[in-house]
């Protein structure tokens, strides 16, 4: 998968592939002078697009002067340098695109089993999530992963902030990763974040029994406007799996929507996060043997 600098330039392809309509791309190619892979590497967001070449892909589309506008606009932002390009080189290409979506989604839904949600956790539990991840090792990557996961978490504090719809698995509340310490300060976190206006916050309790989302986490991105439906990203042990057509988004959104109707409220699962912690202060009971 190529590496996108930005989701702007995804956007502009796409736009640029539906002015194109029924033309065939070798007859668009020869009449700017360009060869077909030029044209369909800015199409499919491989290489950006310079100014003037877009005006003169515009005039031969004879684009409406909004669109032109708003594609111009598209373009500058692409080729602008985006904020995780130090961390590109410590993680895959597919982790690299949902960064990019993730960046840009006005809203987020999130099932997650086993573990705190990247943008909700802690510096010491990231820290202890990432260096169990499948094939790293080398201290500098875990660093530079721990420090692209911290920086994510700045768009929950944008201006306006993405609406961040959380369902997490009651287990999750009681595994300790990085131990009890780094769980309890984890839990505190949660329950601070609980507290934001964007942010919903929910438990799944093991008293829900079985339900529609039981085989994986994964999360839900929708975007403003239309130009875009929502995405779905799943994560596996190989890395994480896109999902875009309707149908596939249509079976995760009624998952979500099953495991959201069966969690407690927002209080209730407050109230369950902070018993959780407190039981993590309970010094363990002497021995008497």
């Amino acid at each position: 998968m190529a590496r996108p600098t930005s989701t702007a330039r995804r956007e502009l392809g796409d736009e640029l592939r539906r002015l194109r309509g029924e033309r065939r791309g070798a007859s668009v190619a020869q009449l700017l002078g360009w060869s077909e892979s030029k044209l369909s590497r800015i199409e499919t967001a491989r290489t950006g697009i310079s100014e003037p070449d877009l005006d003169r892909l515009l005039s031969t589309y004879d684009a409406h002067p909004e669109i032109r506008d708003r594609l111009h606009h598209l373009a500058r932002r692409g080729r602008d340098r985006v904020w995780w390009t130090p961390y590109r080189s410590s993680v895959p290409a597919p982790y690299d695109e949902f960064v990019a979506l993730e960046a840009e989604a006005i809203a987020l839904e999130e099932w997650e089993t086993q573990i705190v949600p990247g943008l909700l956790q802690t510096d010491e539990y990231a820290r202890a999530v990432i260096e169990v991840g499948a094939g790293i090792s080398d201290p500098e990557t875990i660093q530079r992963r721990l420090a692209l996961r911290m920086a994510r978490q700045t768009v929950l504090v944008r201006d306006p902030p993405p609406r961040l719809t959380v369902v997490l698995d009651e287990s999750v509340l009681h595994r300790e990763v990085g131990g009890p310490g780094v769980l309890r300060r984890q839990l505190q976190r949660l329950r601070e974040a609980s507290l934001r206006p964007a942010v919903e916050l929910l438990v799944l309790p093991f008293s829900s029994g079985a339900h529609a989302a039981q085989p994986e986490s994964f999360m839900i991105l929708e975007f403003a406007g239309n130009a875009r439906g929502p995405i779905v990203h799943s994560e596996g042990l190989t890395g994480g799996v896109f999902h875009l057509k309707d149908d596939e988004v249509r079976i995760f959104r009624e998952a979500f929507d099953d495991v959201r109707a069966r969690a407690l409220d927002a209080e209730r699962s407050r109230e369950l996060i902070t018993r959780s912690g407190e039981r993590l202060r309970r010094p363990l009971p002497r021995s008497s043997g």
